[in-house]
């Protein structure tokens, strides 16, 4: 029995580590708002409804069976009421009919392939969606992290003042150093503190928005992971989901002629009904039957309406050209622009941590000798400061190039 419980609790506790540790990782946000986006699953659920729209078009050229009923009696009263050659005196019909279209197998082609272009389109669509939303998550994630990487900074930079100021503290008891510089340390001290606050509340919305955009219904708060994100190989752009688009457009057009073409086929209809139908006047036991036969429909003028309609289609063609070119220069002006920026902030990178190195140092050796009594207390306030925003610009400048990848990656699906 002990034996059980010690390995239910154990269960417990590895499923909450195992939670708690899920939470921590960028994918476990991504997974969520995938999962959670109800654009996704609209895109889904009109594939599904596709495949009746392919169903719906075969049932059309099924035959079409009806049932009709149409029953009167116009009565004459002293010679007066309708014209019984007319009327009939009284007209009764119950009729099954079955009418069936003859297949157009341009037409029906057409069909088919405009359903099939459809999908490719919400397909599409539905990848550049998701791009979107990882973009925004990852984009979120990166800012908290970034908020959650100063906090962790500067609490340590908070430690390690608080200890200075307790040897501070007991050199000016010995009057090693003056009262006045004694206090300026934890006016210092004090706004780390206020800064460390803020950095706290700015972190816990900042996760709190990443929470909101995954569909994430877990408040509980969790020390992020570092995104581990970098950068991958573009693809041609004519095999970008956002270029395809621009193809499928195109193949929509042309089915969008065969259309065109089909809705000018004839139209053939085999029909034929069976029931009863009389007006009572002469053996009306005798009034049932049948008929069938065969109708067309064939177009021979209509205005120039499939001229009109082609010309449309023209100038339809030319936006989508324009746009499509468009698209190219400004896809690689962007790739172009965010390529220099990257490159350019990782020189900056390697620079700031030099200084950031340089800064290290000279706080290190400043604390030594501020402990011997042998600095003053204002140069190595300077020192904490030029270390401080040393360390914040190489943390603004990482976060930053981060979501540059992040912006050169969303392109590359």
């Amino acid at each position: 029995m002990t034996k059980r419980v010690f390995y239910i609790i154990s269960f417990i506790l590895i499923s909450i580590y195992c939670h708690a540790q899920s939470n921590n990782h960028l994918n476990f946000y991504i997974d969520n708002a995938l999962r959670n986006s109800p654009l996704l699953r609209d895109y889904q659920n009109q594939l599904q409804s596709s495949q009746y729209d392919s169903l719906l078009i075969r049932a059309t050229y099924k035959p079409q069976v009806t049932g009709t009923t149409y029953n009167s009696y116009s009565p004459i009263l002293k010679g007066v009421g309708y014209d019984e050659i007319i009327t009939n005196g009284a007209n009764f019909s119950t009729l099954i009919g079955v009418n069936k279209q003859l297949p157009n197998k341009k037409l029906l082609n057409a069909q088919f392939q405009n359903i099939q272009i459809q999908n490719q389109l919400i397909t599409n669509t539905s990848a550049i969606s998701e791009q979107d939303l990882k973009k925004m998550v990852i984009a979120q994630y990166i800012t908290a992290y970034g908020d959650l990487q100063q906090l962790n900074f500067n609490r340590d930079i908070n430690s390690s003042l608080s200890k200075e100021e307790t040897i501070l503290k007991k050199l000016t008891e010995k009057n090693v150093y003056k009262q006045v510089d004694y206090l300026a340390f934890l006016v210092t001290l004090q706004q780390q503190s206020l800064l460390i606050n803020q950095l706290s509340i700015q972190y816990q919305y900042d996760f709190a928005n990443l929470n909101y955009l995954s569909g994430n219904l877990d408040t509980a708060f969790v020390l992020l992971d570092d995104p581990e994100i970098h950068l991958k190989p573009l693809p041609n752009i004519t095999q970008s989901v956002f270029f395809r688009k621009f193809e499928i457009d195109s193949l929509a057009l042309n089915n969008n002629r065969l259309l065109i073409d089909a809705a000018y086929q004839p139209v053939i209809h085999l029909f034929a009904d069976g029931g009863y139908i009389s007006s009572l006047a002469y053996k009306a036991y005798k009034n049932f039957g049948t008929s069938f036969g065969i109708s067309a429909s064939i177009p021979i003028y209509d205005g120039k309406q499939k001229k009109m309609q082609y010309s449309k289609l023209s100038i339809a063609e030319q936006t989508r050209a324009n746009y499509k070119d468009f698209f190219a220069r400004q896809y690689k002006q962007q790739i172009a622009q965010l390529t220099q920026q990257l490159t350019a902030i990782d020189e900056l990178i390697a620079a700031i941590n030099n200084q950031v190195r340089y800064a290290d140092a000279l706080m290190v050796a400043d604390a030594k000798l501020l402990q011997a009594g042998e600095l003053r207390i204002a140069d190595y306030v300077l020192a904490i400061n030029n270390y401080l925003n040393s360390k914040n610009q190489l943390t603004q400048n990482t976060i930053n190039r981060l979501q540059l990848i992040n912006q050169l990656n969303y392109w590359n699906r």
